[in-house]
């Protein structure tokens, strides 16, 4: 399991976690693993944070079967649950589980949102995430629901695929990508990864191809953040979960693209401005912020990390902690 998922940034993201969960702020702290993926970062947590539990978040249902096998060693400090990581707080009420009663009453002491897809779902062939093995053109996270991205294909307008790609894969070739999709499809519909891959090396012209990675790395990359509607969700899951916090807690999330790390830059921000009036010469004590940036900028996985793990190159770590909770 380790060979197939390497948890990127493990100590960093445990040391960043560790702060909120100390014994001044609770004796049994809670910790939101929103990502739980193949439980790597879930488990660093419980091994390495004294009385911690851990509540694992997955939309994929085979993942969360294999992070209960891996954790069930923890014994109740960790509890999985079922849903997209923005329907965190319906979650947990629903739950029936003490634990997730507790969060709620209380509040957590962490929470970590390591976006994107995860190395076990680009490693099953039967997923369609990876434009390097032929595979059903499916991309969801959650395979019991939703469009996949052969639907996305074969029912967007030529407008709307543009769209998609431009604004989810920064693809300069969006317009001409997505008129050979919809020509393609009336002979044609699309099933497998293959197909898409020989078009996009059919329509992006060479020059292009010998620079900024694989072809179809960008198109792929965008069919799947629509699929799975991952940056609305994101904007969703970053109130439902800071709001969740405990004074001291910390909400930790790691963007692997620039759309989501902006959206992450720009909320955290928010939350930690202050609400006095610009032109009064103090601040006022009612309207101090509640949140504090753990550090200013994003972090990166250092030089030798990067070299180890490939899917670190690209992360962008922030980290947001609660100072105080506004009166009742």
């Amino acid at each position: 399991m380790d060979q197939i998922h390497i948890p990127v940034m493990l100590d960093r993201i445990v040391d960043l976690l560790r702060p909120g969960c100390a014994p001044e702020f609770s004796s049994h702290p809670i910790v939101v693993d929103g990502t739980l993926g193949l439980g790597g970062h879930s488990e660093a947590i419980l091994d390495n944070i004294p009385n911690v539990s851990v509540i694992g978040l997955d939309r994929d249902s085979q993942a969360i079967a294999k992070a209960q096998k891996r954790l069930e060693k923890f014994g109740d400090r960790f509890v999985a649950l079922h849903t997209e990581y923005h329907k965190v707080q319906g979650a947990l009420a629903e739950a029936d589980n003490a634990l997730c009663e507790r969060a709620l009453a209380e509040g957590i002491n962490g929470a970590l949102y390591d976006l994107g897809v995860s190395s076990m779902q680009l490693d099953e062939d039967e997923r369609g995430f990876s434009y390097s093995r032929n595979a059903p053109l499916d991309m969801r996270m959650d395979t019991t629901q939703g469009q996949t991205a052969a639907d996305v294909l074969n029912t967007y307008s030529v407008q709307e695929l543009a769209s998609v790609l431009r604004t989810y894969g920064d693809e300069k070739f969006a317009n001409k990508i997505a008129r050979a999709v919809v020509s393609e499809r009336e002979n044609q519909p699309f099933s497998e990864s293959q197909e898409l891959v020989d078009l996009l090396y059919r329509v992006i012209p060479a020059a292009a191809r010998r620079t900024g990675g694989h072809p179809a790395k960008r198109t792929f990359q965008a069919l799947r953040v629509e699929v799975n509607q991952e940056l609305e969700s994101l904007k969703a899951a970053l109130p439902a979960v800071i709001e969740l916090l405990a004074v001291g807690g910390r909400a930790v999330f790691m963007s692997y693209q620039s759309q989501e790390d902006k959206i992450v830059k720009r909320v955290f921000a928010d939350y930690c401005a202050s609400h006095t009036p610009l032109d009064l010469p103090v601040e006022l004590p009612d309207d101090k912020p509640e949140f504090r940036l753990v550090r200013r900028g994003a972090e990166k996985a250092t030089a030798e990390e990067r070299a180890q793990n490939p899917r670190s190159a690209s992360v962008r770590v922030r980290a947001i902690e609660r100072l105080e909770r506004t009166a009742a």
